[in-house]
């Protein structure tokens, strides 16, 4: 099976409840093209969200969210990269995210090595990295963080001198 994750921007913006509702109304489209919905991260305001399925390709997860009538963003397959869990940590909780974006394509461990150069940035923030996204074409990560607010990170990774796209505070909605 394939990681595959799924940007996507609403005008109005979603509520929970939306997100639940558009969930069931795409349940057996999910189910008949082998797409399984992980969960999703709905941005405060609800106007941006990340969804995360594992498919067997990208393209299962297009045609169920077409054949479903929910409306499509950008569909790319990635992995997943957990931060080390440091004593007492929840490895499941955050509530910021960070995208990033590249016109060529970057190596994981050529980011990571500017984000631990820049730690002390998030330690001085009480910001906590929690987990990495990363596309297969190399071009694109979305990093989750739990920190106090949206405001710490976007101080701690200007400080860092992390390429950052977007800096949003988000709701975590997961199945039952």
């Amino acid at each position: 099976m394939t990681e595959v994750f799924i940007e996507r921007e609403f005008e109005p913006g979603l509520t929970v409840e939306d997100v639940w509702g558009m969930v069931r109304e795409s349940g057996h489209c999910f189910s008949l093209h082998g797409a399984h919905w992980h969960g999703s991260l709905l941005t405060a305001g609800g106007r941006r969200m990340l969804c995360h399925f594992s498919s067997p390709d990208a393209e299962s997860v297009r045609i169920a969210l077409r054949q479903s009538g929910t409306p499509l963003g950008p569909v790319w397959p990635g992995t997943v990269h957990e931060a080390p869990l440091h004593p007492g940590a929840d490895p499941g909780y955050s509530n910021v995210l960070v995208t990033r974006s590249w016109s060529q394509p970057v190596e994981l461990a050529d980011i990571q090595a500017v984000e631990d150069a820049g730690a002390w940035c998030l330690e001085a923030h009480d910001v906590q990295f929690v987990r990495t996204i990363f596309a297969a074409d190399r071009r694109r990560m979305v990093c989750l963080y739990r920190a106090p607010d949206a405001e710490s990170v976007r101080l701690a990774q200007s400080q860092a001198g992390m390429p950052v796209e977007h800096v949003l505070a988000f709701e975590t909605i997961v199945p039952p």
